[in-house]
């Protein structure tokens, strides 16, 4: 196989779970200043991790499939496991997963959350645009992933530095053939089912970066089996975005 970049997705059921850039590359450092790194607790103490991004300094969006009940967001990473002194690590407040989220169907998987205080704008943090309503992706368009997911099938573990991977948006009808209830009014599709270019523990959350802007939130794919990935689509939900921010 050409050494292409690789995103592999995998469709984790309730809870943060997530996907994994595999094959990818090591990202620049902070060259992606909008990157979130989230760690989540549940009730019994399971520790777990997404991605997001940064839309308002006192804002990060991600799926609503990580939310958990302590959450944590880094901001200004780019090895997770070092005491960086670009990083800011901020509590959250309150976690807003869209009320009409449906984990059976993977719909709607959208969630905002609130910071405990506003981050600094610096070098390593600053906001990513979201996009308007008249902008739209077409077949063949070339995006980017980033996240800090496993790179390798065999292993579980996230990896310490910042991967980057490209992915191409597939057409609508391929991912139609492979999920249910995918629908292109809320979603958006990428990746060659032909090639190994999935997504699998760690990344979920994560923005589909298109022309500088975030179009699309990582949420889910195939379990272990080549696919395209699906990604909520950001400019269906922008009132809903735009209302809860502006409230708080």
């Amino acid at each position: 196989m050409a050494p292409a970049l690789i995103l592999l997705a995998f469709l984790l059921s309730l809870g943060a779970q997530a996907e994994e850039i595999i094959g990818g590359r090591e990202a620049r450092p902070h060259s992606r200043p909008y990157m979130a790194f989230i760690e989540s607790e549940d009730i019994d103490g399971n520790r777990s991790c997404c991605s997001g991004f940064l839309i308002r300094y006192n804002f990060v969006l991600t799926a609503a499939h990580c939310r958990g009940r302590s959450v944590t967001v880094t901001l200004g990473a780019h090895n997770i496991t070092a005491q960086e002194q670009t990083q800011q690590i901020i509590r959250v407040t309150r976690a807003i997963p869209h009320p009409d989220y449906n984990p059976k169907e993977d719909s709607n998987d959208i969630m905002l959350l609130k910071l405990e205080r506003r981050a600094r704008r610096t070098r390593a943090v600053r906001l990513i645009k979201l996009p308007t309503h008249n902008v739209h992706v077409t077949t063949g368009d070339v995006c980017h992933v980033a996240g800090w997911g496993s790179k390798s099938f065999k292993s579980f573990s996230i990896t310490d530095l910042l991967q980057e991977a490209e992915l191409v948006i597939a057409k609508d009808e391929e991912c139609k053939k492979c999920f249910r209830h995918y629908s292109n009014t809320t979603q958006i599709c990428a990746g060659d089912p032909k090639k190994e270019q999935l997504a699998f523990k760690g990344d979920s959350g994560g923005p589909l970066v298109c022309d500088n802007r975030a179009l699309g939130v990582v949420s889910y794919a195939k379990s272990k089996k080549i696919s395209p990935v699906v990604f909520t689509k950001v400019a269906h939900f922008l009132p809903w975005i735009n209302r809860n921010t502006n409230l708080s």
